[in-house]
């Protein structure tokens, strides 16, 4: 595949969705071909997926069901939009990827990691992004960013949870800096966007 996949990580609050929109902008400008996926979500199967798991009406879920959902609708995502994306040598920009799952079910759920990890590996067929960038955010911070608007199943967990899998994802990124772009999620969003699309086009795209 010669296309380059890029994730954005991060709790809920944290600015993915902007950030990905607006490293989207910038890539377009540049004259690339750009395929933009949210998760779970991205395709039909993965979006009736999406609902049940964010729907308050699901909050008798298990854990294990839950991961496991959250897998399948990757798994799905993978196979339908973003292995074809790649073929197609297309920039691949995931908002929440598989270390998505390892943070909020592994960390926050409190599952084995090992088995969260081998699911994932799984699920994607082990297609691993090019890089991974984690907006780090306080949860206090976070929560003042979320007020007022509706909260879905998983962002109503709780500070606890939340708490856990924060230091999920940072732990993570100790694990394997090489693959992580992490900065700080309470800066400016154009501070924020600037320093992504820099590093971008400088480490990831440079010679594609």
């Amino acid at each position: 595949m010669t296309g380059i996949f890029i994730s954005f990580e991060g709790i809920d609050g944290s600015g993915k969705s902007t950030q990905v929109a607006l490293l989207n902008e910038r890539l377009e400008a540049l004259d690339r071909a750009i395929t933009v996926v949210r998760e779970p979500g991205g395709t039909v199967l993965s979006e009736q997926i999406r609902g049940l798991l964010l729907d308050h009406h699901s909050r008798g879920l298990s854990k294990r069901a839950e991961a496991l959902l959250f897998s399948t609708a990757r798994a799905q995502t993978v196979h339908e939009v973003i292995i074809p994306a790649l073929e197609r040598g297309e920039i691949v920009i995931c908002d929440r990827y598989a270390d998505s799952t390892i943070a909020y079910q592994g960390y926050g759920r409190e599952l084995p990691l090992n088995e969260i990890i081998t699911i994932q590996e799984f699920a994607t067929r082990n297609i691993q992004p090019d890089l991974k960038v984690l907006l780090d955010l306080s949860v206090d911070v976070a929560a003042t960013r979320l007020l007022g608007s509706y909260a879905d199943r998983m962002e109503s967990a709780g500070r606890a949870f939340q708490m856990r899998v924060r230091q999920g994802y940072l732990e993570l990124a100790r694990e394997a800096p090489d693959d992580w772009l992490v900065l700080d999620g309470d800066q400016s969003k154009e501070i924020i966007a600037s320093k992504i699309a820099s590093y971008v086009e400088q480490e990831i795209i440079k010679d594609s």
